[in-house]
């Protein structure tokens, strides 16, 4: 026989056990439940940053112990970065970042980098070794990364002087992502 029967036969001819069919479609049934439940018993899903609304807002703590909240900053084109240490395009993309701040400082960029996950050593060390100007923020227990959606980092949003997110780049910035993405908050469009 070359074709699997209705009645559970493989293509070699020998059965499969019902239970082991009833298993494969039954278990990611339960699998996504628990996942609900998991969410629900978090608040919720999370309350995803979305393009066109205000930007969530947060009040953390710098490396070096300074308050660093986003309120503060409002007027200012922001772009916020979620980043570790472990990260290799973080490490790509952190130059990037750096030349961007440079260039626009005038225009009153701003760049918070916040820590997704990572220790507080470690970020310092990578801050340093990069030669980053920005504030690096910790966030216990995500809470920030869970406000925006973030996924894994590098992820950046793009806040826009009246507050309101304007872009978002899941993954590693180009230098042709970073443009197109700063350009509706400098007011380049």
């Amino acid at each position: 026989m070359t074709t699997a029967s209705a009645e559970g036969q493989s293509q070699h001819g020998t059965q499969v056990p019902l239970r082991y069919l009833v298993a494969g479609a039954v278990t990611p049934l339960i699998l996504l439940v628990v996942w609900g439940a998991l969410l629900l018993s978090r608040g919720g899903a999370p309350a995803e940053a979305v393009i066109g609304a205000q930007a969530p807002t947060f009040a953390l703590v710098d490396l070096d112990g300074n308050a660093v909240r986003l309120a503060d900053l409002r007027g200012r084109p922001v772009i916020i970065n979620f980043w570790a240490s472990s990260c290799g395009p973080c490490v790509e993309e952190f130059p990037l970042l750096a030349a961007a701040l440079e260039q626009h400082r005038s225009e009153g960029l701003a760049i918070v980098g916040i820590v997704y996950r990572d220790r507080s050593e470690s970020a310092r060390e990578f801050m340093s070794r990069f030669g980053a100007t920005w504030p690096a923020v910790m966030d216990p227990a995500d809470a920030v990364a869970t406000s925006y959606g973030v996924v894994g980092p590098p992820e950046s949003f793009f806040i826009g002087r009246d507050g309101l997110v304007a872009g978002r780049q899941i993954g590693q910035l180009s230098q042709q992502d970073l443009d197109r993405q700063l350009a509706p908050i400098l007011g380049r469009e």
